[in-house]
């Protein structure tokens, strides 16, 4: 079946009636009519469609080598740069439509099934269900939600969980029909608009650890399988406001999850890993998974930075800031910010090479930089936008205050130099909403986060980058 359309994403997930709560109350009817949800699918359908645009198809989709109809190009095995490029070209065409704001667009997923269908042998017994689930995915078009965090119950290095009923999901048996998985896992984002949900191995609980685990399992199930339950957040929309009151949590509000296991069976044929921690460590470290990954997500990042500096040099310009040396230098940041993303994902690619699997891989020392470089200078770059909106960014009208009689006081006293009162409030509810609002500070968050603890990544980029030739040549000056 080739690339999915919006109509045929919104009925799949509506057809599923997975088993989502929010409010404290299940989700009733078709979710894609909920206010909490409907915004988001719309805004995920436009992307499906633009996939089926005949004037996007060849950008965005490729023939599939068992059908030759046209799938996602996010599936794409590379082979050569000039694929790793198509494939950058693509993530950039589908984080456009949100201004890198979708997080967990499907083509993230997308690339890890990929990287893992590549990489299939490394998964041993279960290889044959990874490739078949690679090739499942890509040819229905499957959206991915996923999750690999445990429940934060005591976050100190010596916690063992000692509880009768697990807390942290895990296998609890294995039967003729699958692992049986009992217990949580945080922040499966868009959990409740997804087809499945794929469970990666959680990498810190078992770094330390050999021989059979229960925390050491992979597998993907659909989001309606029996025992599955999805816990929402507060939503940060309520499906009513407008894109003047909110312009992008109306649109790209992704909703975080809580997914409870109860005794959920998964079939034999959808595991990956069952047990065996030095597998579920060698599914980080052997597929190229982080390398791929961070591709698409550094591909993002640099759409977001092209957004954030369109919005803030349209306020420096809108209300005539721009003479200030100190606003020189605050856009300056977001000026490097950009260039620095940029040359850090081009030069992955231009020294990217054929890994063991024969995929091509993108190099993992820039892609590393800018793990670390990303979630201190996005925090940096929503402090800029909130310093020079100043005052401006706290009394901001809605859009039913224009169409009311207080417009006259409205147009007098809300414009700016280079904008009339409508227009200036419309931009300035556009930056709150970036930088202020639950749903822009949660994207903060998020990028603060999005690869975990800053300070393990840095540790993790002091011992992977490789230093040796830098070290010798000042051994040598010296010697």
């Amino acid at each position: 079946m080739p690339a999915k359309t919006g109509r045929e994403y919104v009925d799949r997930i509506d057809r599923a009636e997975a088993d989502v709560w929010i409010g404290g109350e299940p989700v009733k009817g078709k979710i894609s009519e909920h206010p909490a949800f409907k915004n988001l699918m719309k805004t995920q359908s436009k992307l499906y469609d633009l996939q089926n645009a005949p004037a996007k198809q060849a950008q965005l989709t490729y023939s599939s080598p068992l059908t030759n109809d046209r799938v996602g190009l996010s599936y794409l095995i590379p082979k050569t740069k000039e694929d790793l490029t198509k494939r950058r070209m693509m993530f950039q065409v589908w984080a456009r439509q949100s201004f890198g704001l979708l997080g967990r667009s499907p083509d993230y997923m997308n690339t890890a099934m990929m990287v893992f269908g590549a990489a299939a042998p490394v998964f041993g017994e279960y290889a044959d269900n990874v490739k078949n689930y690679y090739e499942f995915s890509r040819e229905h078009d499957l959206s991915l939600t996923h999750t690999f965090v445990q429940p934060q119950v005591d976050r100190s290095s010596l916690y063992l969980e000692m509880e009768e009923e697990p807390i942290a999901a895990q296998i609890v048996d294995k039967t003729k029909d699958g692992i049986v998985i009992q217990g949580a896992r945080l922040l499966a984002t868009q959990g409740a608009t997804t087809d499945e949900i794929m469970v990666f191995p959680s990498g810190m609980q078992l770094w330390q650890s050999k021989g059979d685990n229960p925390l050491a399992y992979a597998f993907a199930i659909p989001n309606n399988t029996p025992g599955l339950k999805f816990i929402c957040r507060e939503g940060y929309d309520d499906g009513e406001s407008s894109m003047f009151d909110r312009p992008l949590s109306s649109q790209f509000e992704e909703v975080d999850t809580l997914v409870v296991f109860d005794h959920v069976t998964v079939p034999w044929d959808r595991v990956f890993v069952a047990g065996d921690a030095h597998m579920a460590n060698r599914l980080y470290t052997e597929t190229s998974f982080n390398e791929h990954a961070v591709h698409q997500v550094v591909s993002r990042q640099v759409v977001k930075t092209e957004f954030m500096l369109g919005l803030i040099s349209t306020l420096v310009e809108t209300i005539n800031i721009g003479e200030y040396q100190h606003v020189h230098e605050k856009v300056s940041e977001v000026i490097i910010a950009l260039e620095t993303m940029k040359g850090l994902l081009l030069s992955s690619e231009t020294q990217a090479k054929l890994n063991k699997w024969g995929t091509m891989t993108p190099d993992n020392q820039p892609l590393l930089a800018a793990m670390n470089y990303y979630p201190r200078i996005y925090p940096r770059m929503t402090e800029i936008l909130q310093t020079l909106g100043a005052s401006g960014l706290v009394t901001l009208p809605k859009e039913s205050d224009f169409h009311s009689e207080l417009r006259d006081d409205l147009d007098k006293y809300m414009k700016a130099s280079n904008a009339n009162a409508y227009d200036r409030v419309k931009l300035f509810r556009l930056a709150w909403d970036t930088c202020m609002s639950s749903f822009g500070t949660r994207e903060t968050q998020y990028e603060r986060y999005f690869f975990g603890d800053p300070v393990r990544l840095a540790g993790r980029l002091f011992h992977g980058y490789d230093k040796t030739p830098y070290i010798n040549r000042v051994k040598d000056f010296l010697a």
